[in-house]
């Protein structure tokens, strides 16, 4: 069960390295496509991350990881919620015109900051992961 959680944990933060390059490619196509140009972000983000994070809590606990360690495994997935609620305010808050307000643009911008807090305490779960697979050393009898 520790490789698992290490795999998984691992997988997780492939994820969330892709997440970064699928928002790029969203902001980058040209013409702009509207929710289409970020359809990789969403569903990596709805439903990949989501279903990797969940995974990597159960191997955790099946690991029989420190309840701190599982806690943490288990961060992205608010981490993720977040990320829903930001973007969701960032979109919301437009003038008239349906432009970017500044307030707009700075939680868009706390989006980003949060994605890269994510991806720090997926990088901490693994650190955390590869040490509880490391074998523990017998001593042998002098």
């Amino acid at each position: 069960m520790r490789k698992a959680f290490v795999i998984t944990t691992g997988l997780l933060l492939v994820a969330f390295a892709l997440q970064f390059v699928f928002a790029a490619v969203g902001a980058f196509t040209k013409p702009a496509g509207g929710d289409d140009s970020y359809a990789l972000h969403s569903i990596n983000g709805m439903a990949v991350i989501p279903l990797l994070t969940i995974l990597t809590v159960v191997f955790a606990a099946l690991a029989r990881a420190p309840g701190r360690v599982i806690a943490m495994a288990a961060l992205p997935f608010g981490l993720v919620l977040l990320q829903v609620l930001l973007a969701a305010l960032a979109g919301g808050l437009t003038d008239d015109s349906g432009g970017s307000t500044t307030a707009g643009l700075i939680i868009g911008g706390l989006h980003a900051v949060n994605g890269i807090i994510a991806v720090h305490v997926v990088v901490g779960v693994l650190r955390a992961a590869q040490k509880l697979a490391q074998p523990v050393p017998v001593e042998q009898p002098a």
